[in-house]
């Protein structure tokens, strides 16, 4: 029998060591296809985001017109200069996105916009003939945006 104190046992065995590789690999992994998913959509919201703003930007213009529901004036390609009131936007279409003016955003050329505007009756009893209803889509490759607005006879 020996009388000398037992040493203690340090480090990790080949088996511990082989088992650690493996459960941080298929941790690791599991991280990487989170991380690659997330990357892979990361553009997404930024174009829906600017779709947003396109779409609000063309209801705001239009909004801010007069009533007057006279005689559309037919959109002339991308300008809307001559556009002088909300009825006036009715069927109008561009492929891509331009100024009032008519002068088209480089870094918007793939994206589309469109608006109708038709005479609704609206729930809380204005006529048709007092209230527009106001359909904004832009459109982005695959992805389409609809932003609907009204705009009664107030001004």
């Amino acid at each position: 029998m020996s009388i000398s104190p037992r040493r203690r046992v340090r480090g990790m065995t080949l088996i511990e060591l082989v088992l650690a590789i493996v459960v941080i690999g298929v941790g690791l992994a599991g991280v990487l296809v989170a991380f690659n998913q997330a990357v892979f959509g990361s553009a997404d919201p930024m174009i829906r985001k600017q779709m947003l703003s396109i779409a609000e930007e063309m209801m705001e213009e239009i909004t801010l017109k007069p009533f007057a529901a006279g005689a559309a004036v037919p959109p002339a390609g991308c300008a809307r200069s001559t556009h002088d009131d909300v009825a006036d936007y009715n069927g109008y279409a561009s492929v891509g996105i331009c100024d009032i003016d008519g002068t088209a955003i480089p870094s918007l050329a793939t994206y589309n916009v469109a608006v109708t505007v038709t005479a609704t009756a609206m729930p809380n009893g204005i006529a048709a003939a007092d209230a527009f209803q106001i359909v904004v889509t832009v459109t982005h490759g695959t992805e389409t945006l609809t932003l609907v607005g009204y705009r009664t006879r107030w001004a």
